[in-house]
């Protein structure tokens, strides 16, 4: 019989990076790019949160399939666009909650999902009314990184196995 955490190791498919975003300084612009390096312990260089210091949200990811849900919850019937959205990576494919506390690499990089990205008051500014709600469950993870590399649109998202299992 498979433990909880032998299912928490269990995923359906690899998941895809669909789009990446940088944002410079607080505040500022998205800038969506193609490609990025992933600095250890700092996060996306080019970012504003890849900062000296150690922190759990260096990175922040949200899943695709949530941007219709987000959507549809706030009555819009175009897709939102992620730079809206203020994260960093949006992947597909793979449920990024089962990615809390957990390692998985996109690229070159090895990422660790630290906690949920919990949604800011910017989302009621960017989405409208009911904005920051409509984000609530759907703000994807945050993540730290454990190993620096090249992360590109297209790469692979894998879990990586425990090394405790």
């Amino acid at each position: 019989m498979l433990t909880i955490g032998d299912l928490k190791q269990k995923h359906a498919q690899a998941g895809r990076v669909e789009w990446i975003g940088l944002c410079t300084e607080r505040r500022g612009p998205i800038e969506v790019v193609s490609t990025a390096s992933a600095e250890e312990s700092r996060g996306l260089i080019g970012d504003h949160h890849g900062k000296k210091r150690i922190s759990k949200r260096q990175v922040t990811l949200i899943q695709a399939e949530h941007l219709p849900a987000v959507a549809s919850i706030i009555g819009r019937e175009e897709p939102i666009n992620p730079q809206l959205l203020r994260r960093n990576i949006v992947v597909s494919g793979i449920s990024l909650l089962a990615l809390k506390d957990q390692r998985f690499r996109i690229g070159e990089a090895l990422f660790e999902g630290s906690g949920p990205a919990a949604p800011c008051s910017r989302m009621e500014e960017n989405l409208g009314e009911g904005g920051y709600n409509a984000m609530r469950g759907h703000g994807g993870i945050t993540a730290r990184v454990i190993e620096g590399g090249v992360i590109s649109v297209g790469d692979a998202v894998l879990a990586v196995a425990s090394k405790t299992q």
